[in-house]
């Protein structure tokens, strides 16, 4: 999960809240808690990057709570609010 390139899924919005987000996805309606900022500001990041890793890092989180964030990214994989960015969508930049 770390080397791929992910981005939120177009069909998501994020609202801002004080413990972090909610991400509502228009197209199955599921809406999702994003439960710290941290986790909030690197889903907003991962289309300037290459990869889920070099979005952690650009965003200083420390390598040690990397694995927790490789967990909480695939769970919002499988949950559609951030997908895998397909090779010919290339990295936006901020």
């Amino acid at each position: 999960m770390l080397d791929q390139a992910l981005e939120l899924h177009p069909q998501v919005a994020l609202r801002p809240e004080p413990f972090g987000a909610l991400a509502y996805h228009y197209g199955n309606r599921r809406l999702v808690f994003l439960k710290h900022r941290d986790v909030v500001a690197v889903a907003e990041q991962l289309a300037a990057h290459p990869s889920l890793a070099a979005t952690l890092a650009a965003c200083d989180i420390a390598p040690t709570r990397w694995p927790s964030f490789e967990q909480a990214f695939a769970s919002l994989v499988s949950s559609d609010v951030v997908r895998v960015r397909s090779s010919e969508r290339e990295v936006v930049a901020s």
